[in-house]
């Protein structure tokens, strides 16, 4: 495998930079390409590349040499400098730059060694150089794919170049563009690598001819006129074969961003070797120049000259991929394209920008000197390969200083903080503010933008300070049998971070209270501990007590941290003697008594005692509760004695058990009184006779096996008081034996049946006799009422029977049927009664005469709508025509039929002035007929004309009459308008006496 060599960017850059420094009145460069020259040569030093490129330059590049002048012992002195500089800045730094992912270069150059051909081509699989394409995956473990847009050479993971396929001759420079895609990263990288053959060494010595080569192949490397390659062939002459000279592989074209001008300002001359021999035209394409952004850069077609129009901005597009053409004058192709790679040259334009401008972090107080903090983070927009996008970090200050102006420190180049002193104390310093700022340049505050921040660093809180109580001895008092009492309040001090684990006291008694009387519970405010009674103290037993109290914190107490002795103390409890009620020693108290004790019996005594031994009192009784009001209690001694039977059966007993309520209290200031339950279990005696079950009864009137009645008994006592039973028919009446009979089931039932076959439906009542099993027996003569009815097939009553069994004869049905139909005819005769009544009262006379009564001339009308104009509807058909044209001109069989028709009119008889009596009903025949037949006469169809006196009514407005009369005005007529308008007549024809 050959060596090859990598030529990058920076090797370039940086020897033109020292090229500037030491000969600069040779180069007459400007006053910004020194200062862009001198930042390139103190970035090379640091990095220790300088003398690498020069020496790679030496030993491989192809460069063709030129003439140099300059001082060799300087660049020896400025080559020494270097290496000593770049040693003692990396002692001085170790720290390594901010790793950020992607290629390392945006540009290869591989020269490929000749050993790797086989003849003059390169087999398949064969590695091209040892120089890799490095990628900066900044150990995240990518899964990376390179991918090459030539199919025939590639690169592998590790960076190799390999040739995919067979190559012929790599006799001219290849260039691909290689991508770097994540498996499972959206992110894309790219890379440009460009492939050269390498010719055979020629290592120069480093003397001064050597030297000033070195340094002018650099300066070279930026070509001011780039020819279109030329293809290489093998041509036979006299002197047999020849080799033809090897050509130049393009570097890229460095622009420098946010140039000045003036523009447009020329990169490069294109020239094609063939210009002699015909017009050759030039032009360039690809982004930049006829793609967006377009314009960017352009050529002169004639001269070759590419100039760039503007001022670049690495930070919107760092390079541009253009491609150079020559054309001869008709458009045909001269010379193949030959690709042109403008790389922008970063400049220091952008400002460090912190990702926040307030950050919060926290560090335990009593933390050891290195531990971290927090991380503060800025970036720069500028290349982060070079100077101009390397941020460094530091701290301006500090606020408090306390306990010293500079307790922490920061990585330079990661941004961390970390402290550098001990001593952090919450309880004395809870925050600190740092001013931090972040500088470009590598930190160099002479050339690189600043920017600043702040951090605030809370002092976060352990438990160093141990909760102490504020006083060695607490006192306090308590009354006796109180409980949920606070006795004391123990205040504590604890200089930890209130309401936090480390500040929450808990209290315990570790001596004192052996039967656990007390507890303590911590308020949640105040941290306090509340010394509280949960269980009744006796002063009888115990008139003090004296308790040990300890204090911790929720949270243990931080490592190295001792208790302190104040978190012990003792307490002093003194017990208050109050007047105690009495106690009754048995509650409730258990006696057992028979039931049915005469009254003025005695019970028991149920006796109090006053647990106030030390104070002699009196103890007096009272009865509190007696549901059945059947005792009484001595006041003085507490005997129990009965004022009644005590009944077992009673509703105030239950289970047995009777239970009153007394009353005992003392004489004391003030009065206490206590209560007692007594409970007496009444024993039973047999005092209840057995009640006949049921009571009523029906069977069939003839015997059947299914028509039987099932008795049993009930008894109110208990056992052995009740069951088995005896159940026995009565001697007399004798009917009650000879047509019944009984028959035992158990101890308990037994059946009742006919013993003759049949019996008349009726309702029989029969006595039986029921005695029970007490000691003695008691016996209860009952009575069951049995229905007897007639049965159906199924053995069940018939509706017939039921009446006939329910007591109801025949007379009695014929009873109830005459009480009804007496009662429909009293209703009948009523209604008669009141039809007659009603039209007796409309035949009655009227008081008055017939002519004056009026009722029938008063009507009432419910209508009280709108008037005429108010309502929606043609008012036109009513008002009256002024003529007739309209009809008369109307067609035939059109017309209103709410007008009269405008025919000719019938012709009615004519009555003679002297009719003869016989001929008046034929007069009135004929005009009857008449008038049925006359069209004309009125009503013409169903509706009515109406005059109408609304607006453009042709009738004259009643408001002209002038209803105000001056003169007297004679009513008399009115008299002679009938009876119905005398009363009228009387008002307004009276006269003057009127």
């Amino acid at each position: 495998m050959g060596t090859g060599f990598l030529w990058t960017e920076r090797s370039v850059s940086v020897s033109a930079a020292l090229l500037r420094q030491t000969s600069r009145d040779r180069l007459s460069l400007s006053t910004r390409e020194e200062e862009t020259g001198l930042r390139e040569l103190l970035r090379c030093t640091r990095r220790r590349r300088l003398i690498s490129s020069l020496l790679s330059f030496s030993l491989f590049s192809p460069l063709t040499r030129g003439p140099a002048k300059m001082n060799v012992g300087c660049v020896i002195l400025a080559c020494t400098a270097l290496v000593g500089a770049s040693t003692g800045s990396r002692a001085s730094q170790p720290l390594k730059p901010p790793c950020r992912p992607g290629f390392t270069q945006s540009f290869y150059t591989v020269i490929v060694s000749r050993d790797v051909l086989h003849g003059q081509s390169i087999l398949k699989d064969t590695a091209l150089s040892s120089e890799r394409v490095k990628f900066e995956d900044c150990q995240r473990s990518r899964e990376v794919g390179f991918v090459s847009n030539d199919p025939n050479f590639s690169v592998r993971p590790d960076g190799m170049v390999y040739a995919e396929q067979e190559v012929a001759n790599l006799s001219e420079p290849v260039q691909f563009m290689v991508t770097a895609r994540g498996l499972h990263d959206p992110h894309i990288w790219e890379t440009t690598v460009k492939l050269a053959l390498a010719g055979h060494p020629h290592p120069l010595a480093l003397t001064k001819v050597g030297i000033e080569e070195m340094l002018s192949r650099v300066w070279d490397s930026q070509p001011r006129v780039i020819k279109f390659s030329r293809k290489h062939q093998r041509s036979s002459s006299a002197n047999g074969l020849r080799r033809q000279k090897r050509d130049w592989v393009i570097p890229p074209i460095n622009v420098p961003e946010n140039s000045r001008g003036p523009f447009p300002h020329m990169l490069v001359r294109i020239r094609s070797d063939q210009d002699k021999d015909v017009g050759i035209r030039y032009s360039i394409t690809g982004a930049g120049a006829d793609q967006p952004p377009s314009g960017i850069y352009n050529i002169d077609p004639i001269s070759g000259n590419m100039f760039v129009t503007q001022p670049l901005d690495r930070e919107e597009r760092a390079s541009f991929h253009l491609r150079a053409h020559a054309v001869d004058m008709n458009g045909n192709q001269v010379e193949n394209p030959i690709d042109l790679y403008i790389y922008v040259i970063d400049m220091n334009d952008n400002r460090p920008e912190f990702q926040n401008q307030v950050y919060n972090g926290s560090v335990a107080e009593g933390s050891k000197p290195g531990s971290s903090v927090m991380q503060v983070t800025a970036t720069d927009s500028d290349d982060s390969t070079t100077a101009n996008g390397m941020v460094r970090y530091r701290i301006l200050s500090q606020t408090p200083h306390s306990p010293i102006p500079n307790m922490f420190t920061i990585n330079s180049e990661t941004g961390d903080i970390v402290t550098v002193a001990a001593g952090l104390d919450r309880e004395k310093v809870s925050q600190y503010t740092i001013i931090v700022q972040a500088t470009d340049m590598e930190g160099n505050l002479n050339f690189g933008l600043s920017n600043t921040a702040t951090a605030l660093i809370s002092i976060t809180d352990i438990n160093d300070n141990p909760p102490e109580l504020t006083v060695r001895t607490f006192s306090g008092e308590v009354p006796e049998n109180k409980v949920n009492v606070v006795v004391t309040n123990l205040t504590v001090v604890d200089r930890d971070q209130p309401h936090s684990p480390n500040w929450n006291a808990v209290y315990r008694i570790v001596s004192g209270d052996p039967s656990g009387h007390f507890t303590i519970r911590t308020n949640p405010i105040t941290n306090e501990g509340m010394l509280t009674v949960v269980k009744p103290v006796d002063f009888e037993m115990n008139r003090a007590f004296m308790l040990t109290v300890v204090v911790s914190n929720q949270a243990h107490l931080a490592s190295g941290i001792q208790s302190s002795l104040q978190s012990t103390a003792g307490v002093t409890i003194s017990v208050q003697d109050v007047n105690e009620p009495p106690v009754f020693p048995v509650n409730p108290k258990t006696i057992r008594f028979e039931e049915g004790v005469p009254a003025g019996t005695t019970l028991t005594v149920f006796a109090a005692q006053d647990p106030d031994h030390f104070i002699h009192q009196i103890v007096r009784y009272s009865k509190l509760s007696d549901p059945a009001n059947w005792l009484k209690i001595n006041r003085t001694n507490g005997q129990i004695t009965t004022m009644a039977l005590l009944d077992r059966e009673s509703m105030y007993v239950k289970n047995n058990v009777y239970e009153a309520t007394f009353l005992a209290f003392d004489n004391g200031s003030p009065q206490a009184s206590g209560t007692g339950t007594l409970q007496i279990y009444l024993i039973d005696v047999n005092d209840n006779a057995p009640v006949l079950v049921p009571r009523e009864a029906q069977v069939c009137e003839r015997a059947r096996p299914n028509s039987r009645i099932n008795i049993t008994a009930s008894d109110a006592d208990a056992d052995p008081n009740v069951g088995p039973f005896v159940f026995e028919l009565p001697s007399f009446p004798a009917s009650v034996r000879r047509n019944w009979t009984i028959s035992r089931l158990s101890g308990d039932y037994a059946q009742l049946r006919l013993r003759i076959p049949y019996l008349e439906a009726s309702v029989y009542e029969i006595p039986i006799i029921v005695s029970d099993s007490g000691n003695p027996p008691l016996s209860n003569r009952s009575v069951i009422r049995v229905k007897v009815c007639p049965c159906d097939d199924n053995g069940d009553c018939s509706a017939t029977g039921a009446v006939a069994a329910a007591g109801l004869g025949t007379g009695a049905i014929i009873a109830i049927l005459i009480c009804i139909i007496i009662l429909l005819s009293m209703v009948l005769l009523f209604v008669v009664w009141m039809k007659r009544r009603e039209k007796e009262r409309q035949a009655k006379p009227l008081l008055i005469d017939p002519e004056d009564d009026v009722r029938d001339n008063i009507l009432k009308y419910d209508e009280e709508g709108g008037g005429e104009e108010d309502q929606d509807y043609d008012l036109s058909q009513l008002q009256q025509p002024e003529s007739l044209d309209h009809i008369i001109n109307k067609p035939a069989g059109v017309r209103r039929v709410d007008e009269r028709p405008v025919i000719a009119e019938s012709q009615y008889p004519i009555r003679p002035s002297l009719p003869h009596p016989g001929d008046i009903g034929d007069f009135i025949n004929d005009g009857l007929r008449a008038a049925d037949n006359d069209p004309t006469a009125p009503p013409y169809d169903s509706l009515l004309v109406f005059d109408y006196e609304g607006s453009g009514s042709t009738a004259g407005s009643v408001s002209s009459l002038n209803s105000i009369s001056s003169g007297d005005q004679d009513y008399d007529y009115l008299n002679d308008w009938g009876p119905r308008f005398k009363k009228l007549a009387d008002l307004y024809g009276g006269g003057d006496d009127d």
